[in-house]
C-alpha cells in the first residue's frame, strides 16, 4: 500500500471526494468497522424468554451460538415491554456469561475461613435435614392465648429478584406448607 492509497483512505479525503459530504456514512467507516457484524447475525437460533430480574416480565430474545448465549435483547413482540429493557435487563447476558459467576455450591464449615465446593445432592440433603430439625424444634401448634396457629418462627424465606414470578410463587407455597410465616421477596422490598 503506497502513500497515495493511505492518503485516499483518510476519512476527510473520502468525505470531500466521495458521495458522503457530511461524513456520516461510508466516509467515516474504516475497513475494520465495515467488516464487523452484530453477534445476533451469527447466532444459530433465537429463544424467546422473560427477563429474570423483576416482576414486570419484559420479553427477551436470547441469541445462542454453539449452545452459548451470545446476546440478549428486548423482544419487540412482547406486549409487556415492546422490545425495551431496563439497564439490568439489558445487562442480563452478563448474568449468564459473567466471568465471576459462581456455578458450584459453596459451603463454609463452622469456624472455617475457607469455602469448599459441595455436590448439589449433598447440599440439598444438608438443607433439608436442617429445615426438618428446625421445624420440629420450633413448631408451635398454639399461641400464648391458646389459639391454633400451626407455624414455625425458626426459619424464613427471602426470595431473589433473579427468580421469576412462578419460582417465587412455588417458594411461597413451599414455605407456607412448612409453616413458615416470614416469607418475603427481594424484588418487592
Amino acid at each position: 500500500m503506497g502513500l497515495k492509497d493511505v492518503f485516499l483512505g483518510w476519512p476527510v479525503v473520502k468525505q470531500l471526494t466521495g458521495d458522503d459530504p457530511l461524513g456520516r456514512g461510508l466516509a467515516a467507516q474504516s475497513a475494520r468497522s465495515a467488516a464487523l457484524q452484530p453477534r445476533t447475525a451469527t447466532a444459530d437460533r433465537v429463544v424467546q424468554s422473560v427477563c429474570p430480574y423483576c416482576a414486570v416480565g419484559c420479553g427477551q430474545r436470547v441469541f445462542v451460538k454453539d449452545e452459548k448465549v451470545v446476546q440478549i435483547e428486548g423482544d419487540p413482540d412482547s406486549p409487556v415491554s415492546r422490545g425495551r429493557l431496563c439497564p439490568k435487563g439489558s445487562a442480563s447476558e452478563q448474568f449468564v456469561n459473567g466471568s465471576r459467576r459462581v456455578t458450584t455450591v459453596k459451603h463454609r464449615k463452622p469456624y472455617s475461613t475457607q469455602w469448599e465446593d459441595l455436590p448439589l445432592e449433598t447440599a440439598i440433603e444438608m438443607i433439608v435435614d436442617r429445615m426438618v430439625d428446625t421445624r420440629e424444634r420450633t413448631w408451635q401448634e398454639h399461641d400464648e392465648q391458646g389459639r391454633r396457629v400451626n407455624r414455625t418462627l425458626g426459619f424464613a424465606s427471602l426470595g431473589g429478584a433473579t427468580l421469576d414470578n412462578e419460582e417465587n410463587y412455588l417458594i411461597k407455597k413451599l414455605f407456607t406448607a412448612l409453616g413458615a410465616i416470614q416469607v418475603e421477596n427481594q424484588a418487592r422490598i
